[in-house]
């Protein structure tokens, strides 16, 4: 069973995701209210509870915008699993700094791009111009929607994407 629950602010803004235990001690504490069920009913002898997929909390909560940090995870999302030089798809990639460190580069979105082995290895301690390598993209950060910050969710969660769009 799906276990993520997708926690909306009082404006409808997508804040956070929790597990499914923690969505109900918010409806049952009346810190929140069930927007979408789609998961049937957890069933006791005097109720019956609806099994969440997204719900509201009651209060608005002032908290920062969501923002997807700079990890090896989600430098191999935003670069789509797929080698930056060569555009392989390989089952080994690892990390490259395209500027490298001993040459200044730093540990960046702007400076760090997915890399197969073998491109990595031609590449070297080397700039690109010096490998005589081009990139097939750009490095830049990933977007700050929240469709890309929780998109990995929504191929469990397909009704989530209406809650999403737009934020």
């Amino acid at each position: 069973m799906n276990n993520n629950v997708l926690v909306l602010n009082a404006n409808f803004e997508p804040i956070n995701i929790c597990d499914i235990k923690r969505a109900l001690g918010l409806m049952l504490s009346n810190k929140a209210v069930l927007v979408a069920n789609g998961r049937g009913f957890i069933y006791t002898v005097d109720h019956n509870f609806p099994i969440p997929s997204v719900i509201r909390l009651y209060k608005m909560i002032h908290r920062p915008k969501s923002r997807v940090s700079l990890s090896r995870k989600e430098i191999f999302r935003r670069d789509h699993y797929t080698c930056q030089y060569c555009g392989h798809s390989a089952n080994f990639l690892t990390i490259d700094h395209v500027v490298p460190k001993h040459l200044g580069g730093d540990s960046s979105w702007y400076n760090l791009v997915t890399s197969c082995s073998n491109c990595n290895h031609n590449k070297g301690g080397r700039t690109l111009k010096e490998a005589k390598m081009k990139l097939l993209r750009t490095p830049k950060p990933p977007p700050q929607k929240a469709t890309y910050i929780y998109g990995r969710y929504l191929q469990n969660n397909h009704e989530w994407l209406a809650f999403l769009e737009g934020w």
